[in-house]
């Protein structure tokens, strides 16, 4: 059927229109495309460095400068890249630029940037310059921007490339420079470790450090390990550093190996804050790791002077001041690596370990007069932290003294310390003491309650050759109080009352003798040989008046003599002013029976005869008079089973 003319009309009309009008939706396309194109050729990404910049400072409170090209990836998280920024400090710093680097890539999550949240989940600094500094005034850091309740701005992963980082903290003396390099990788892996070089001041301490680090890209993954080895030194202080850290940017939670050694652990102080007495050289290494603001270093084990020392140590930080706990535990420990917490000196010398400073002080020491320690405690570092400490040696090293083990608990809280208990092994028996000293005021008040039980009495003189077959116990009490910022002023000052006693026992006759010079039983005890008499007993009670101990009673009695004893010991001029009066118990034509002196120093104590008084024979006069220890001294004195001291009796007075 032939076509209308119409239909035929319109259809070469549509042909004869241009295409655009045919197809206007391709057309509009098209066109959007061409725009697309052109605008893509033609734009320039730089025009948003103005409200990009202010942007920033409007979130952050900082100014914000991009001084090279700007470039932008768009998607849901836009990567941003700009060549020459830069972020400007707080405006109390010195220094005007807080970071800048040359050429910086930040990704932006879009969705958290619309409820107000800046979230960057990764930044990449190419030579980045980071200063981090505390304010000398408030002590916030310049890290923290705007104010609070304002947008916070959160960071998840940082690769840094070529890096720089100072950390500045003018009031405590602190100035530290860090560099940061990748190692060179003959494979080019990207994930070529970063070596760390650095130094400067640590509060007002010389400080270095040195060592490697995994690439900075694994920083990207903030729940993954990241590896370091890490050398640093803080004037004579070295700690090594070895493990890995998660979480780097924020100390999240780390697993170190921590080596730690220096001359002396109170050199920790300046660095950290930890009131530790002075030390002879140490070295320990053990697990250094963090959980909150606690920070533990577990199972260490190592040397303090020539005492070996393990346990596990913490400290917790927040709050009004550090709080140290710590349980150690020694094999074998040289007391005189405890000398600092009395405010004395390591001992120096052959086979001694201690650093030069301690070697100069401890010859001073032995050319000094003086025995007890008058270095003052400095209150600020008892003041300074809180502790609670246990110390427990299973043997000790004292030539001198007959100890055996030490068992210590020490609480310091606000500077009242209190050592609870403070026991020792001493001579087979026990010495058990509670020390209360409190630095609260400017100057520090002390209380010691000491009890003594169980002592050997052979052991107790070493020295005294005749008395290493001696039997018997001793036992007593000590309880005094003194004032004074120092050991030999609180002895000084001190008052109340000191009590030794012994109950049955034996000691050499021939000592005895020597005791009363009984020249006739002297000489037939060296010819026929020396023998054991039996001691009835033994006491001494003083009372102690500002320091001056003042012999109430002092005897000792045995079968043969009995010795008795009158005079002062004063603790604050550390002078001796005894008199010791021999009373037999036989007779003798060769006996001198003088009274003997015991005086001088602590340092050089002398014993001699009071010549005044030989030839006297004072001892010829005899009286009846009963000799009793005190009461308080009968709980301590060993006597055997269902038997009393046997004091007392018919003797000389």
């Amino acid at each position: 059927m032939p076509q209308t003319p119409d239909r035929n009309d319109a259809a070469r009309a549509d042909v004869a229109r241009p295409w655009p009008l045919r197809h206007p939706l391709w057309t509009a396309l098209a066109v959007l495309a061409l725009v697309i194109v052109v605008l893509i050729a033609i734009w320039d990404w730089n025009w948003f460095r103005g409200p990009i910049e202010r942007q920033v400072q409007a979130r952050t409170g900082r100014e914000f400068h991009i001084r090279g090209n700007l470039d932008v990836d768009l998607g849901w998280t836009p990567r941003i890249s700009a060549e020459s920024v830069s972020f400007a400090n707080a405006p109390w710093s010195r220094q005007p630029i807080m970071a800048d680097a040359r050429r910086a890539e930040l990704d932006i999550a879009l969705r958290p940037l619309l409820r107000g949240q800046v979230l960057l989940p990764q930044i990449t600094l190419d030579r980045p310059r980071l200063l981090l500094e505390t304010d000398p005034k408030g002590g916030a850091g310049n890290w923290i921007f705007g104010e609070p309740g304002e947008t916070e701005m959160q960071f998840r992963r940082v690769n840094i490339e070529q890096g720089q980082l100072r950390f500045l903290d003018r009031p405590k003396r602190t100035d530290i420079r860090i560099g940061v390099s990748s190692y060179a990788s003959p494979d080019n892996t990207p994930m070529a470790p970063v070596a760390v070089v650095g130094g400067g001041q640590w509060r007002g301490s010389e400080f270095r450090l040195r060592g490697n680090a995994a690439s900075p890209l694994l920083l990207r993954d903030r729940d993954a390990p990241y590896r370091i080895d890490v050398r640093a030194s803080a004037g004579a202080t070295h700690a090594h550093a070895r493990g890995t850290l998660l979480d780097p940017l924020r100390l999240r939670g780390f697993n170190l190996r921590m080596a730690l050694s220096g001359r002396d652990m109170a050199d920790l102080y300046p660095l950290l804050g930890l009131a530790i007495p002075q030390t002879p050289p140490y070295s320990l290494d053990g697990q250094f790791s963090r959980e909150a603001n606690i920070w533990h270093y577990r199972d260490f084990t190592g040397r303090i002077g020539d005492s070996d020392m393990r346990g596990d140590a913490s400290v917790e930080t927040g709050g009004k001041r550090p709080y140290l706990r710590a349980d150690l535990r020694s094999q074998r420990l040289d007391f005189d690596d405890l000398a600092g917490f009395v405010g004395g000196t390591p001992q120096a010398g052959r086979g001694e370990t201690a650093n030069p400073e301690q070697e100069a002080k401890a010859a001073a020491r032995e050319a000094s007069p003086r025995l007890i320690p008058d270095k003052p405690y400095e209150l600020d570092k008892l003041r300074a932290m809180d502790a609670d400490v246990r110390l427990r040696a299973s043997h000790i090293n004292a030539p001198r003294l007959p100890l055996d083990d030490m068992d210590a608990h020490l609480l310091l809280e606000g500077g009242l310390l209190r050592m609870q208990p403070l026991n020792f092994g001493v001579a087979d028996g026990d010495i058990r003491s509670n020390i209360r000293m409190d630095a609260r005021t400017n100057t520090i008040t002390t209380r010691a309650d000491i009890d003594a039980a169980g002592l050997n009495l052979a052991k107790l003189l070493p020295e005294v050759k005749l008395a290493q077959n001696a039997i018997g116990k001793i036992g007593g009490k000590i309880n005094i109080a003194g004032n004074g910022n120092s050991v030999a002023r609180m002895l000084g000052s001190s008052d109340g009352t000191v009590l030794l006693g012994m109950g049955r026992g034996k000691i050499s006759n021939l000592l005895m003798e020597m005791a009363g010079i009984d020249l006739a039983e002297m000489i037939k005890f060296k010819l026929s040989g020396d023998r054991l008499i039996p001691v009835r007993c033994g006491f001494a009670d003083f009372a102690v008046d500002d320091g001056v101990m003042s012999a109430r009673s002092f005897a000792f009695d045995t079968t043969d003599t009995i010795l008795l004893g009158s005079g002062t010991i004063d603790l604050g001029k550390e002078q001796l002013d005894l008199t010791i009066r021999p009373r037999p118990k036989d007779r003798s034509l060769l006996a001198f029976r003088t009274p003997l002196k015991v005086d001088g120093s602590f340092r050089q104590p002398k014993v001699h005869p009071d010549l005044v008084k030989v030839g006297l024979r004072g001892a010829i006069a005899l009286t009846l008079a009963t000799i009793t220890p005190p009461a308080a001294l009968l709980a301590t004195l060993e006597t055997g089973p269902g038997e009393d001291s046997g004091c007392g009796g018919r003797y000389a007075k």
